[in-house]
Parts: structure tokens; sequence; C-alpha cells
């Protein structure tokens, strides 16, 4: 649908993709400190603090899908990824040049934190790059399966699947590359999928939020799109 407030529908698609790339190169630079969750005593999840910000990705690119349709979609995830290397780019050069004597932070310790970057981001970026295209994939064959209804079931379904791939994918990549090892991987699948699930599922209100308020805001029906 052609809107008449092409500027503003603009200007939120800019800071939805900008919420989007800070959240994935965040993911990326945070994620060697790893913590425990147990939720009422019930499971105890080991994960990374890089996981936190990587759910808001999956969240908008579904708003970007259904909102804006498949094409917007797809340039957010592809920016992701320019954004992403680069940020290895800069990586690698901070970590090579040399720190002076007053440094706060000296050589050891920057590369003990960002030493490993580089391969985090690539493992991240090869399992972004499946999970992110089968994500948006899914939710616009259930977009079009359901004429447009049922938000909560193409949200759900195409996250669980890409998160999916997404956790085995990375974790497997980072257990190759001996940043982890092999020991702790069947225990980080499964705790970095099912924490990803409880997420996508718990973000799901939000989700019809916000697709509510840019329905009424730019006089949208159920399965139309920007243009």
């Amino acid at each position: 649908m052609i809107i008449k407030d092409k500027q503003l529908a603009d200007s939120i698609y800019l800071i939805l993709a900008a919420l989007f790339i800070a959240s994935l190169v965040a993911s990326n630079l945070i994620f060697q400190k790893f913590f425990y969750w147990e939720p009422f005593d019930l499971y105890r999840f080991e994960i990374s603090v890089g996981i936190l910000p990587y759910p808001i990705t999956f969240l908008i690119t579904d708003i970007l899908s259904e909102i804006y349709g498949k094409k917007k979609a797809n340039q957010v995830v592809i920016a992701g990824i320019f954004a992403s290397f680069f940020s290895m780019l800069i990586i690698l050069i901070a970590d090579f040049a040399p720190a002076i004597e007053n440094s706060p932070i000296n050589n050891t310790i920057f590369h003990q934190v960002f030493g490993l970057s580089p391969l985090a981001v690539f493992a991240s970026m090869v399992a972004y790059l499946f999970a992110q295209f089968v994500d948006i994939r899914i939710f616009h064959f259930w977009k079009k399966l359901t004429n447009g209804k049922h938000l909560w079931l193409r949200n759900n379904f195409s996250t669980f699947a890409s998160q999916f791939i997404d956790t085995f994918t990375v974790v497997f990549l980072l257990c190759s590359f001996e940043i982890l090892p092999w020991s702790i991987f069947t225990g980080l699948l499964i705790s970095g999928f099912l924490f990803k699930v409880i997420i996508a599922a718990l973000d799901t209100p939000i989700l019809y939020l916000i697709v509510f308020a840019f329905r009424k805001r730019f006089k949208l029906k159920a399965g139309e799109e920007i243009l």
C-alpha cells in the first residue's frame, strides 16, 4: 500500500534498521562473558551475554517483514552483514596497534577481550546469514498461507526454526575453531535455543502492539505492507 506519510515511515524504518545493526554488532563484541540464569529453579541456563541483544534482531526483522515487506527486511539483514564485517576489520586494526606505556588497557588485556572477536564475528555471521533469511522466508510463507492472519503463528514458527539454526551453527563453529570446548557443546545448544524460544514467545505481545500501532497510524489492513 502506498501511504501518504512516506517520510515518517522511512524514518521509522531507519530507526529499526539502526537498532537491528547495533544489537547485532554488540552481541558479537560481548560474547566472551558467560552467565547463568535459573528461573524458578526449573532449569539452569548457561549462556553467553552475547545472546541478550540477539533476539531483538529477530523481533525487528519480523516487524519489518510484516509492515515493510520481504525486500526491506532482507536489505536490513544485508546491511547487518556489512556492519559486522566492518566492525571486525576495526577490531583487527585496533588489536594490531601497539599500546603506549600509560594506556589504561594494555596489549594483553585488549587482545584477551577482543582477540577472538573476528572468529566469533565470522561464526556469528555464517549462522546469522542462514538464520535470518530462513526466518524471513518462513515468515512470509505463513503470511501468504494464512492470508495475513494469525501473526503469532508466523512470528513464532519462523523464529523457532531460525533460532535453532542460528544456535546450532554458531556453537558448532565456535567449538570447531576451538574458541569453546566441545564438552559444553550440547549444554550451550540446549540452553541457547531454549532461552531464545522463551524470549520469542514473550515478545509476541510486543510484536502485536507494535504492528497494531503501525496499522492504526498508517491505516493498513491485516497483511498490508508499506510500499
